[in-house]
């Protein structure tokens, strides 16, 4: 059995990424130490003054002779007052920019994860699943550095500065004062984890659940409601409900005794610093303000200690989110990036007793399929819904691995294709059109970021939709809407396919070309397509070959996928 990771052993990928930015990490705390040291100043600094001035005008008023250098003090208290408001706006403003970038660094490298997943670990969870490892998780990683890195470090440095300013002055006083704030320090940081690790990690995997249910009770709300089982939905989102609400109060009760805590200490530390200043003082070996000065400073730790109790309650949560980023990474699909011999083309395909079962599924959506599409042909693959159509384009375009059986494109087996070769090679057109909310140029040159606007509307033109673009407020730069909503099932169709046609692949994938297009339209889309795809190898994904409805141009054979 393989034992649980260690807390380490769960941030350290998460770490590495921090330290990509390590000079704005380093930076960012330095600004935080200012803040502190400026607040322990103006205190510090405060307290002495204060006091200075008040035996200054005791000694006055009892006649007796006195002076009080009042420029230089005066001048600290207004440098370091000015100082931690200058310090504590610049820190926020930059550590939070900081985390902005870090949190984009990390959303930008888990995309690219998802998007490299094949089908069948995407099957293994639902969408709002996947959605929530994207957003949520990685919102949950903005307290690694600002509230788990650096304020505990920059406490800690604060500690050791302030004790030995201490021992300069009360060496006895100094020692303790080290040896009280470090143990509390520890219990702050590593104690509170401790007490709150597993609620707060619970917490994570609840507040997925509460997330994954609502959407689900949203999108089947007619379903939930016309089968009459809307009541025990919400039965079951209350039950979640109620669960997170007792870890919620849970983590506050925690929170509230590392902060009471947290001023027991300080308040300790700064009678026990009272104490032995005192003495110190009764001895002649420091002044009244200076005895004031040490307590206050003493009394300025509560900024550095305060935020401590709250971060390191949840440290379970983030402890969560990177275990379960960490699961996404673990499950990237491996592709080799040489061949094993030079590639030439992706003409011919070939699949040898090819099988695919899906995680959690009843039958195979694939048994034992084989066939050659050689370089030229054009090979019709006809079936109904769920007879494997779909699984068989997620194959051949490397989305998902086969469960058993061999693939080759071009002779070479198709898990050794380099992923950049692959997917200039192979292109595809699925049922789904996905356009993104950008505009219609925008969306265009996906396939081909280097195509011109003269090459935009050719394409355009060939799908029958120039006459229509023209007509756009802004033309090419006419914004499609998210999914594409501006458009109709038609136009989304035919831009999907524009976009096919700006490509130059050997294979061409295409499942159902003419889906929600008129017949009109169809026959001119098939006759563009038939002197386009000539000397490609070409794989059409059809319901059936109905003389009633558009036909795929030129079919070479067929094959039918058994339901």
């Amino acid at each position: 059995m393989t034992p649980p990771d260690t807390l380490f052993d769960t941030l350290r990928p998460w770490l590495s990424a921090l330290a990509k930015r390590r000079a704005r990490l380093w930076l960012g705390a330095l600004l935080m130490a200012l803040t502190l040291f400026s607040a322990l100043g103006l205190l510090a600094i405060s307290g002495w003054f204060i006091t200075a001035t008040g035996i200054t005008g005791l000694l006055l008023a009892a006649g007796v002779a006195a002076s009080l250098e009042v420029y230089v003090p005066g001048g600290a208290i207004r440098f370091f007052a000015v100082s931690r408001t200058v310090t504590r706006y610049v820190e926020r403003l930059y550590n939070h920019d900081t985390v902005l970038r870090l949190l984009s660094d990390l959303r930008t490298q888990l995309f690219g994860v998802l998007a490299g997943l094949d089908s069948r670990t995407l099957a293994k969870r639902r969408a709002s699943d996947w959605l929530n490892r994207l957003t949520a998780d990685i919102d949950t990683l903005d307290s690694l550095y600002l509230r788990l890195l650096a304020p505990p470090a920059v406490a800690l440095v604060a500690i050791l500065l302030l004790s030995g300013g201490v021992a300069i002055f009360v060496p006895r006083a100094g020692a303790l004062l080290a040896a009280v704030l470090i143990l509390g320090w520890l219990w702050l940081t590593l104690g509170q984890a401790r007490l709150g690790m597993a609620a707060s990690e619970r917490h994570v995997h609840q507040l997925e659940a509460l997330r994954s249910r609502a959407i689900e009770q949203l999108q089947g709300l007619a379903e939930l409601e016309a089968y009459g089982s809307l009541a025990d939905h919400r039965a079951r989102l209350d039950e979640i409900e109620m669960r997170l609400q007792h870890d919620q109060r849970t983590l506050g009760r925690l929170s509230a005794l590392g902060n009471a805590l947290e001023g027991w200490l300080v308040s300790a530390a700064t009678l026990m610093t009272l104490w032995f200043a005192a003495q110190a003082w009764q001895a002649g070996t420091v002044s009244g303000p200076v005895m004031v000065m040490l307590v206050m400073a003493v009394l300025a730790m509560n900024e550095a200690l305060g935020a401590l109790p709250a971060s390191f309650t949840w440290l379970g949560a983030t402890k969560g989110a990177a275990a379960r980023l960490n699961q996404l990474n673990a499950q990237q699909m491996p592709t080799n990036t040489e061949v094993s011999q030079p590639v030439k083309n992706a003409h011919t395909l070939t699949l040898e007793n090819v099988h695919v079962h899906y995680p959690g599924a009843l039958q195979p959506a694939l048994t034992s399929l084989s066939l050659t599409l050689n370089p030229g042909e054009r090979l019709a693959i006809t079936g109904a819904s769920g007879s494997g159509k779909s699984t068989l384009a997620a194959l051949v375009s490397r989305q998902l691995s086969p469960t058993s059986g061999h693939i080759t494109l071009g002779g070479v087996p198709l898990a050794q294709w380099p992923e950049d070769t692959l997917r200039q090679r192979v292109a595809v057109l699925t049922q789904q059109t996905e356009l993104l909310d950008d505009s219609l140029a925008a969306n265009l040159r996906l396939a081909n970021p280097e195509a011109d606007d003269a090459a935009l509307w050719r394409v355009l033109k060939n799908v029958d939709l120039a006459e229509w673009a023209n007509t756009l407020p802004q033309g090419l730069k006419t914004r499609v809407g998210e999914g594409g909503r501006q458009l109709s099932g038609g136009q989304a169709r035919r831009v999907a396919l524009a976009r096919l046609f700006l490509r130059d692949p050997d294979l061409v994938l295409l499942d159902e070309p003419f889906a929600g297009v008129d017949e009109l339209t169809a026959q001119h889309l098939s006759n563009f397509m038939d002197s386009w795809l000539a000397g490609r190898s070409v794989i059409y994904l059809v319901h059936g070959l109905n003389k009633n409805a558009p036909l795929p141009p030129r079919i070479t054979h067929a094959v039918a996928l058994a339901d």
